[in-house]
């Protein structure tokens, strides 16, 4: 009974990722859901910069304190490890739609791309980052990233093996082809309001100063020589670029 608790835990966390995940496309490119980036009653902008700069706190802080290795042993003192991921995903996503729910639209426009083609080139752009995210994530382990396999090995009473360290497909331009997929995503707009430039630029250093010093930290770590040796070979996130760390 235990186990198929956990496991049914694991499955319902993952489907708050893909909601999370889908909502989040909607809620950026502002079609389809009930709430997205620009929708909404306008307050003054010292409200919504600082209701929005909490809740994009609350997801970095969120976000990078649950990930680091001396969280994650701490966390496990209470809870049976085969579940910590699958807690950190669905914290993650709940964290996500806090965002979408209370988030406070600045509708003033910073740009907006007139010329019809080259707006739906710039959305074509949009949904190809989504899909670099996506697809990034089957490239090394999509269903252990978001803690069903820990689940599932628990319920078959196996241990969950650890992940090996491989640079497929996108890992070979870059070592966080996930991240480049959200940046990607995230400034492909034809028309950019200042709400969305709000998300954008702090969601965007978010992901460079999280990822230069604290996940490349723990990924050394962990792996070593090998991954030193990928640093020096692999761009951190942005493709061809001369300066790799």
């Amino acid at each position: 009974m235990k186990k198929t608790i956990l496991f049914l835990y694991g499955v319902i966390a993952y489907l708050f990722f893909l909601v999370s995940f889908l909502y989040a496309i909607g809620f950026v490119g502002n079609f389809l859901v009930p709430k997205s980036i620009d929708a909404g009653t306008e307050t003054t902008l010292l409200e919504a910069i600082l209701m929005n700069t909490v809740l994009l706190s609350i997801f970095a802080i969120q976000h990078s304190v649950m990930a680091r290795p001396e969280f994650k042993k701490w966390l496990t003192k209470f809870i049976n490890p085969a579940i910590e991921r699958s807690t950190y995903v669905l914290l993650s996503s709940l964290s996500l739609l806090l965002i979408y729910w209370q988030w406070q639209p600045m509708l003033t426009i910073l740009w907006e791309v007139e010329n019809e083609s080259i707006s739906m080139i710039i959305t074509g752009v949009f949904f190809i980052g989504w899909l670099i995210v996506f697809l990034s994530s089957f490239m090394i382990s999509h269903f252990q990233l978001f803690g069903l396999t820990q689940v599932f090995d628990n319920f078959k009473e196996r241990q969950t093996q650890n992940q090996k360290f491989k640079t497929n497909y996108l890992y070979k331009l870059v070592r966080h082809p996930i991240m480049l997929g959200f940046i990607i995503a995230f400034w492909a707009a034809p028309v950019m309001t200042y709400g969305h430039f709000m998300f954008t630029i702090v969601t965007t250093i978010y992901i460079f100063i999280s990822v230069k010093y604290l996940e490349e930290k723990d990924l050394k770590d962990s792996i070593g020589k090998d991954y030193e040796a990928y640093q020096k070979k692999v761009p951190m996130i942005i493709p061809f670029t001369k300066i790799k760390k």
